[in-house]
């Protein structure tokens, strides 16, 4: 090898990175022990539900922070930013898919316009997959051609160029758009920032509005959710006295109690408060449809829900329960008065109750924005509790002297996203820009108002579509069985290894899968990857088919030597022709894992990062690397190392000069082809796939129980709450302590009062199999409010049904474009379409008979649900099986030119009976890391493994049965043809 003063500095180099990356998370564990140890000193025990174990621990962190702790350099803040962390199912926490309604972006970029064709157009972009076009022609369908007049004001570009063509307008509000989702982004990511969670991901998802957002080791579930869809838009209104609106109030009031059945009066253009009921209405539509059915069949008495008391401008008092089904009678019973809107107070008295304010609209709109507030923080009073304290610029000073000078003796409110946080009295002219929000806050109440105020605000409310909660003690578990697994799997590896190959030759490719896991888990390091359990199972997985280069290598070393090559030469030709087959093989599974990166989100991605980088890994120290080491003993002829034969008796005679006619059987295998195809097609028809809620939509509990309970009791018990009109299910799972309920209730409402409803659903059905365990601690254990008894609700998993169809069509696609990828490839590679469709032809063959199986669900004790994972699964068997036919076919072409004028059929035999070795050899190598992982892995990747088995059993087959033949048969006809 020419190169090895290079790749011996290239080794050297990454060693030294990957030592320097690796060693901030070994010192962030250090400080994290010692903050565990001071937190138990202080609580006695470790107690993510204690409020002193908590405040101990935090403050331990806290203090150390900003102190420098690493290298003289690094402070304890940027060491935990760098450590290599742990995912949400190893360390718990909370993801989100938070999507942004373009319509009301539209509506934001035109400063609200209220025109009829304006609104006409909103509402045709509503459910449009491509929003700004249904907009855009909706509004010029409708008459509508002055851009200028609706964006002029917001959109810069269409302000300096009123000449805009349609096109060139449609493709300057898409750019908007895109810009609002990236500003959200950045708004949430400095949220969250401020919060103190480390290492949280945030995403933009490819083509759409949406946003993914992962929040490892989170505990306060509702405090997240409020701060990801709170939009910060901060607003500042003058005051009505009640006495001021009490007849128009009154009048009202004997509308909304008198008319009940009536159709709503038509409301005055420039309604701020209708807009805003409406406004309200649409954000959370679901919620209050029943609320609206109420008031307009009349069975809602608004007096005795709204308690007028008239004292400054609180109009009332309602109940928490009530306040929709207010609004709605506001919307529907027309306008009290132009320049009136009503709005919550943002908290509820001690009595329950919450104030309804009045707010004072200058043409429709606030007398200030909080675009003129530049710094937020918080502050204690001795008088007034926890404040919030603003800074204005000096426009917003002058602006908020003249508010403040107009209003003196009356309120002057402040709103944050159409809800009333203070309305002070003005007791004299205020100059600076100096001023403060108080309201009886706790200090993390005025903390989280501070940041959002501080990070900006965003020009939609994001809504949450799906999320998923995993309790601490179920990431300790998965921990557990992730460790495990890649222990076992590691060692069996090893061993059989050196029972294959001969303890030298073994021991090399040893070293190469141990240098190999080192530079992976420093390459992560150093990306600063969240590492999860399909993560941990993606480096296994990259294990067991590193392996397969070491067998390549090895199984031409001994053909080499076969042919009465000395050992230095077959070694060095050994390396050299399997270098191809390895290359092909390897960029296979890359393209694959690229795929995979690209459509999908959360954990498969992260399998698919992982893949991508043991892969590169392990082709870097199976080529290079081993090399490097195997030649250095040779020529030193160290340990006996100049003896080696790449074999044992043992397994030295193992599949060698095998005759197997493999491409006359293809008429036999067509036919037993068709016949698996007939069964699987019968099965569908029969037993239907178990869809996940990934593709359906719905709610996944996992639950804890202390004693072994029955889960077809429970599932009857279940279904018998939910009602036969929702879809509902219960298995078991991991032990016959651990169930998962499946639910589509309420599939479209995700909001937090139906997550209690069904959590207490639960409870109450689960209720005598839970001991003493309160409907409190049943629900929390999510880590809401700590994880101490480990029993209940361990995980939550929520998926809209919009998001569930757009998964279903980007699976269908990352499928279509991965078969295309691969035959495009094997197309450039190859230079004959016949190897394209052979490979193709095995692969489709094998992912259809794998999609078959999993209608076995139900039959086999484990979960079988078709979901992201199970086409991650797909995928990667389909990049796999690639990599296993791209090996018998790197060998037919080589036979062919070595052999340009031997018979086509002897060509394809002996091609696939001299790799017959070498497939059965990795087949049986990956296959002990999948059923290692299989069986010690853990529940949540147990489906995946058991796909990628089924992938590896039946792939092997198809490589050997249908891809080669199938090319051959092709190229025979093309051959003849030619002639």
């Amino acid at each position: 090898m020419q190169t090895k003063g290079f790749i011996k500095v290239i080794t050297g180099f990454l060693v030294l990175i990957c030592l320097f990356y690796m060693s901030f998370t070994f010192v962030a564990n250090h400080y994290e022990d010692k903050a565990v140890e001071a937190a138990v000193k202080v609580a006695g025990k470790i107690d993510h539900s204690d409020k002193k174990y908590n405040d101990a621990y935090n403050g331990y962190i806290d203090s150390l922070s900003k102190e420098k702790v690493w290298l003289g350099y690094y402070t304890l803040q940027d060491v935990r930013e760098k450590q290599l962390g742990l995912g949400l199912d190893l360390k718990g926490g909370m993801t989100a898919t938070l999507e942004l309604s373009v319509p009301d972006i539209l509506v934001e970029l035109s400063d609200k316009n209220e025109t009829e064709k304006f609104k006409k157009a909103i509402e045709a972009s509503k459910g449009s997959k491509d929003p700004v076009h249904a907009f855009c022609e909706a509004f010029k369908s409708n008459g509508g051609s002055n851009w200028q007049s609706i964006f002029g004001e917001k959109v810069a570009k269409i302000k300096e160029n009123p000449s805009m063509s349609d096109n060139e307008v449609e493709n300057v509000l898409k750019a908007e758009v895109k810009a609002q989702v990236k500003n959200t982004l950045n708004v949430l990511a400095t949220r969250i920032q401020k919060m103190g969670i480390t290492q949280p991901n945030f995403q933009e998802l490819a083509n759409s509005n949406r946003i993914l957002v992962e929040l490892p080791g989170v505990k306060d579930r509702e405090r997240v959710k409020k701060m990801l869809q709170q939009t910060a838009n901060l607003e500042f209104y003058q005051t009505y006295k009640y006495s001021e609106i009490a007849n128009d109030f009154q009048k009202f009031m004997a509308a909304a109690s008198g008319k009940k059945t009536e159709e709503p009066k038509a409301a005055a253009a420039d309604s701020a408060n209708a807009q805003a009921a409406a406004d309200s209405a649409k954000k959370e539509a679901e919620p209050k449809v029943a609320e609206a059915k109420k008031v307009a069949a009349g069975d809602f008495d608004i007096t005795k829900a709204l308690q007028i008391t008239g004292n400054g401008c609180v109009v009332g008092y309602a109940k928490e329960k009530d306040k929709a089904a207010i609004d709605e009678a506001i919307a529907r019973y027309g306008v009290i008065r132009n320049d009136l809107k009503l709005c919550w107070d943002v908290k509820a008295q001690d009595n329950g109750y919450v104030a309804l304010i009045a707010l004072k609209t200058v043409n429709g709109r606030p007398s200030m924005t909080g675009d003129v507030v530049v710094d937020a923080d918080t502050r204690f009073e001795q008088l007034k509790g926890q404040a919030v304290t603003m800074k204005m610029n000096d426009e917003g000073a002058r602006q908020w002297s003249r508010l403040t000078g107009a209003n003196i003796g009356r309120q002057v409110a402040v709103v944050l996203d159409d809800v009333v946080y203070s309305y002070p009295n003005v007791n004299q002219q205020i100059d600076g820009g100096d001023t403060e929000i108080t309201g009886n806050f706790s200090v993390e109440e005025a903390t989280d108002l501070a940041n959002v105020l501080k990070s900006g605000k965003m020009v939609a409310r994001p809504n949450i579509i799906s999320e998923r909660v995993i309790g601490p003690s179920l990431g300790e578990e998965s921990i557990k069985s992730g460790v495990v697994s890649f222990v076992i799997a590691l060692v069996l590896l090893m061993a059989l290894m050196m029972m294959v190959y001969g303890v030298k030759a073994g021991n090399i490719a040893n070293l190469g899968l141990i240098l190999n896991l080192f530079f992976i888990v420093g390459v992560l390091a150093s990306f600063q990857t969240v590492l999860t359990l399909p993560g941990i199972a993606g480096i296994v997985l990259t294990l067991g088919m590193a392996v397969d280069a070491n067998v390549l290598i090895f199984e031409r070393c001994k053909e080499e030597l076969r042919n009465g090559k000395n050992l230095k030469a077959a070694v060095a030709d050994g390396y050299k022709n399997a270098f191809s087959a390895i290359f092909d093989g390897n960029l296979t599974s890359i393209i694959t894992g690229a795929i995979l990166a690209a459509q999908c989100t959360g954990p498969v991605h992260g399998f698919a990062i992982t893949l991508i980088v043991g892969i590169c890994c392990s082709f870097f120290t199976a080529v290079f690397v081993t090399r490097l080491v195997l030649e250095n003993f040779l020529n030193k002829n160290r340990f006996g190392f100049g003896t080696m034969t790449f074999t044992t008796n043992m397994v030295k005679n193992f599949l060698q000069n095998t005759k197997f006619d493999f491409v006359s059987k293809r008429g036999k295998t067509s036919v037993v082809v068709l016949v698996v195809a007939a069964v699987i097609i019968a099965m569908f028809f029969i037993r239907p796939l178990n869809l996940g809620i990934d593709f359906s939509g719905g709610r996944n509990y996992i639950v804890k129980f202390e004693k072994a309970v029955n889960a077809n009791e429970l599932d009857k018990l279940v279904k018998a709450e939910f009602g036969g009109d929702v879809t509902s299910s219960v298995i078991t799972i991991d032990n016959d302590q651990t169930v998962r309920v499946s639910t589509n209730y309420k599939v479209k409402e995700n909001t937090a009062k139906v997550d209690e409803e069904i959590q207490g659903m639960l409870f109450k059905v689960f209720k005598p199999y839970l001991g003493n365990l309160t409907e409190a601690q049943f629900s929390n254990n999510t880590g809401t409010e700590g994880d101490a008894s480990k029993l209940g609700i361990v995980s939550v998993d929520a998926v809209g049904p919009s998001i569930a169809d757009d998964m279903t069509r980007e699976a269908v696609w990352a499928v279509f474009w991965s078969l295309v990828a691969m035959a495009l490839y094997i197309l450039l590679r190859f230079r004959n379409w016949a190897f394209s469709l052979g490979a193709v032809s095995a692969v489709a063959l094998t992912s259809f008979i794998v999609i078959g199986f999993f209608t076995l669900h139900g039959l086999l004790p484990f979960s079988m649900e078709v979901d992201q994972t199970f086409i991650a699964a797909i995928l990667t068997v389909i990049g796999y099986q690639i990599n296993d036919t791209v090996v018998v076919f790197d060998r037919v072409r080589e036979y062919r030119q070595l052999f340009p004028k031997q018979d086509l059929k002897i060509t394809f035999n002996n091609a696939l009976n001299s790799t017959l070795s070498r497939t059965m050899m990795t087949s049986l190598s990956t296959l002990l890391v999948l059923v290692v992982i299989f069986l010690f892995g853990g529940e949540s990747i147990r489906a995946f493994n058991f796909a990628m088995i089924l992938g590896v059993v039946f792939g092997t087959c198809a490589s050997l049965f249908v891809a080669a033949p199938t090319a051959y048969a092709l190229i025979q006809r093309s051959e003849r043809k030619a002639k």
